[in-house]
């Protein structure tokens, strides 16, 4: 468990799946995805989320607020499984219900979760990506320190070709001296 001012990232618990499946299902929440998540699909995710945990020590942290909603999304660290000219890597990424949102929820679960990311796991350096149009998850990639260059980004494989969501950016943070 990390806690932060406002924050308590945790392991995940089964009341938190119906408020994780109802994320999943808003458009808003995935707009840069390429479509919403069904229930068993949310579920499954969630279930891997957990297995990944158990598999490196590691993972996305379910996020509460402190005296306040039980669950408000995911923020934490994983290892992409997809092949590309930065992997193998460790990414930083979040995934917070709409009401959540404009909060600095995001960035302050993200500072936690770098900072775990190279004191804990020592790890020389984090990345994140994401569609080139969600501008919101790349001024949290600014905020957190997190750098561009436009030579890394890429076409993610997992999106078919010729889908508005396949070009991304890539941003990367070194673990400081």
């Amino acid at each position: 468990m990390i806690e932060t001012e406002r924050l308590i990232l945790r392991q995940w618990q089964p009341g938190d799946l119906p408020a994780f499946a109802a994320m999943n299902a808003d458009p808003r929440v995935m707009e840069f995805f390429p479509s919403t998540l069904s229930e068993e699909q949310s579920n499954a995710f969630a279930g891997r989320v957990t297995q990944r945990f158990a598999d490196r020590g590691f993972g996305l942290w379910a996020v509460e607020v402190r005296g306040g909603a039980p669950f408000i999304g995911f923020v934490g660290l994983s290892v992409p499984s997809f092949d590309a000219h930065f992997t193998p890597c460790v990414e930083i990424g979040w995934r917070l219900s709409y009401a959540a949102w404009g909060k600095g929820y995001a960035t302050e679960g993200a500072h936690a979760a770098l900072a775990y990311g190279f004191s804990i796991l020592k790890l020389e350096e984090i990345v994140s990506f994401t569609t080139v149009a969600n501008v919101r998850s790349r001024a949290v990639m600014e905020k957190l320190g997190m750098r561009r260059d436009p030579a890394d980004d890429f076409d993610h494989p997992s999106i078919p070709e010729g889908h508005p969501q396949r070009p991304h950016v890539l941003y990367r943070k070194a673990r400081a001296g």
